[in-house]
């Protein structure tokens, strides 16, 4: 384990990326100390880093980035909760809300709650791109002897791909269409694949995210369709995850009569010109997706077994010294797909 005083990924302002010398974290009873191992970009953190926010969550002071991360325990909490020292962990990013918002008690991922390295409430909460980071137990899960930790940085992302099938339910056997290959829908091919989808198509304006999602298990994969070929398609089940409007006007598109369409791609605030009248003709039900929860532990399950198989979404390998070059390549989906931050490279 590093003894140096740690650094951090820290977002200034749009543009402004920044490894900062930050002090020891001090954890509270209920709090492990975590030394961070691999850390994966993700979208959120692009447009914090491009824009100053992410959707309606704007930047307001500097705040350390990063959620999806693996580390192992430098110590374990004081009040004896959670794992030991040594044992490598996987992070749920979720925090409980300050306030209650009303939401069914079975969906905590609604209820307002905040996460880590999000601008969304003031104070910011900070995120895990660290070397040294103090983080409740409660969100610690223990990882599996033998699983690679680089695959195992991606499953927050993964779950988040897992819960948007979910919300579809039940795929065995139907008929997949996944609009959008960025590494949430890469990664919802893979978890289609493994829950039992048939035929799954894979759309994007890239080729080599097309190539990848075929070694994750796409059938099909189309590059820039014209309205024909996707009319064809007549998927049961649909994954968006573009976050654009066209992406979702192709999934309404793309889908049978009757099909379902879990719309996990964040698309921007206002109205979006896509054909809600042909879901209605065609009884497309049209399910939000946001974030996840306890679906980390079937994730973490899958991964174990075999089930499920992600490690092709990895592209890059980058020391976490060279965090701007890493988001910049991250950045451009035609050469990259999940970016991974590795923090125990010295400097």
């Amino acid at each position: 384990m590093a003894t140096t005083a740690p650094h951090a990924i820290v977002i200034h302002r749009a543009g402004d990326l920044r490894v900062d010398e930050i002090a020891e974290p001090v954890p509270a009873p209920d709090e492990a100390v975590i030394d961070i191992v691999y850390g994966g970009i993700c979208g959120s953190d692009l447009h914090y880093w491009k824009h100053g926010a992410a959707g309606e969550s704007v930047l307001r002071a500097p705040m350390v980035l990063g959620h999806e991360v693996v580390g192992v325990v430098r110590r374990g909490a004081a009040d004896g909760s959670g794992p030991a020292e040594g044992l490598y962990v996987a992070v749920h990013p979720a925090t409980p809300p300050k306030e209650y918002v009303r939401h069914p008690v079975d969906r905590p991922n609604l209820g307002g709650g905040g996460y880590l390295g999000s601008a969304a409430r003031f104070p910011h909460r900070d995120g895990a791109f660290a070397h040294r980071v103090a983080l409740a137990t409660r969100m610690l899960r223990v990882l599996p002897e033998k699983l690679d930790l680089q695959e195992a940085a991606l499953i927050e992302p993964a779950s988040v791909a897992w819960h948007a099938v979910s919300r579809i339910g039940d795929v065995r056997g139907s008929s997949a269409l996944v609009v959008g290959c960025g590494p949430i829908g890469l990664l919802a091919v893979a978890v289609l694949k493994a829950r039992g989808a048939t035929r799954i198509t894979a759309v994007d304006l890239h080729e080599r995210p097309l190539r990848v999602a075929r070694e994750l298990g796409a059938d099909v994969v189309l590059l820039q369709p014209e309205d024909a070929d996707i009319q064809a398609i007549e998927a049961d089940v649909v994954v968006e995850s573009s976050g654009s409007h066209p992406g979702l006007d192709t999934a309404i598109r793309g889908a049978a009569r009757g099909g379902a369409v879990a719309m996990v791609g964040l698309l921007p605030s206002g109205p979006q010109p896509v054909q809600i009248s042909l879901a209605i003709a065609r009884e497309l039900d049209l399910l939000g997706s946001f974030r996840f929860n306890d679906e980390i532990d079937e994730v973490i399950r899958a991964l174990a077994d075999g089930t499920l198989r992600i490690a092709p979404v990895i592209s890059h390998v980058k020391p976490w010294h060279a965090a701007e070059d890493a988001f910049a390549l991250a950045a451009d989906p035609s050469v990259s797909s999940k970016v991974l931050l590795d923090f125990t490279q010295q400097d």
